[in-house]
């Protein structure tokens, strides 16, 4: 069986440099390999389409702006002509600044393109300007594309003051699930290297940062590999019983995947809450307090797992 084509989806907003960051990559690809490009336009005329395609690669166009949407299925079929008439080493799709990058991922998973298709990092780009502005961190759009990253680039530096960039990096700092890669870049230059980001992480780690403080708190966080669905009530009870199996608990937060979809739960303050996300890689756990037995956790977060299917 033919191994699977490593796919990195671009996305960003509006005007942060994807098509100059794919560029960029295009610059170092080495000539031996043969990689395709998927472009989704906003528009129904294709402009980065025509700026990729100088380079002799091929590039498929796709209009419409949301390919999780109504371009859903020209997608599909987009995939499936370039994949009978080519057989690429890699593939880059550049979504619109206006495309929902969860939905594509999904599109993606889906049983025909999962056999031949691995999800390699995504690349999220973003201008620091708008990383801190809580007018872009209240917009839905804009939070799922900052989730969904794994690589996420902080692009056109020159125009940030030094205050701008030392408040980008301690809000970066604090994303859950923490990005495996973030990069500061200017004129949208990556490096080829970040490609073969890593994405997989450890079924257990311990969490670097922890509050400051003399007490001896301890720290410990958990992954469960992508398609493993939690039952959604055995999630909801391992939440409530947490302060009893655990002694001075501060802070419990994980990412899940139930009945198909993720969602963010957080436990402070001694109450705790649950969002829908656009995280799509591991289901995690991490949780800070004086004391708990590592192993207990971790055995309740396996029962709150639905079996897997025979």
């Amino acid at each position: 069986m033919p191994p699977k084509i490593p796919t990195h989806l671009f996305t960003g907003f509006l005007g942060t440099g994807k098509t100059s960051a794919i560029r960029s990559l295009i610059a170092q690809k080495p000539q031996h390999e043969q990689w395709l490009i998927i472009v989704n336009e906003f528009g129904e005329i294709g402009i980065d389409g025509a700026v990729l395609a100088e380079n002799g690669i091929p590039v498929a166009e796709i209009s419409g702006g949301c390919l999780c949407c109504s371009a859903g299925a020209q997608m599909d079929s987009t995939i499936r002509a370039i994949l009978k008439k080519n057989t690429p080493q890699r593939i880059l799709i550049e979504a619109s600044g206006l495309a929902h990058a969860a939905g594509i991922i999904d599109e993606l998973r889906t049983p025909e393109f999962a056999a031949v298709l691995d999800i390699a990092a995504v690349f999220t780009l973003i201008d620091p300007r708008q990383f801190i502005d809580d007018n872009y961190a209240q917009n839905p759009l804009y939070r799922d594309q900052i989730s969904v990253a794994d690589v996420l680039v902080a692009s056109k530096l020159d125009l940030c003051t030094s205050e701008q960039i030392a408040a980008f990096r301690a809000k970066v700092a604090q994303l859950f699930p923490p990005k495996s890669l973030v990069a500061e870049v200017r004129n949208a230059e990556l490096d080829i290297a970040w490609l073969d980001t890593p994405t997989a992480e450890k079924s257990r780690y311990r969490i670097q940062a922890l509050p400051e403080n003399t007490l001896g708190y301890q720290s410990q966080g958990y992954t469960f590999p992508a398609g493993r669905n939690f039952d959604g009530e055995k999630l909801t009870q391992f939440f409530n019983d947490l302060p009893q199996f655990t002694q001075g608990l501060v802070r419990a937060k994980g990412v899940f995947q139930v009945l198909g979809t993720w969602v963010w739960l957080n436990w402070t303050d001694g109450q705790w809450g649950a969002n829908q996300i656009a995280w799509r890689r591991d289901s995690r756990f991490e949780l800070i307090a004086q004391a708990f037995d590592a192993d207990e956790i971790e055995r309740r977060l396996n029962d709150a797992l639905e079996d897997e299917a025979a």
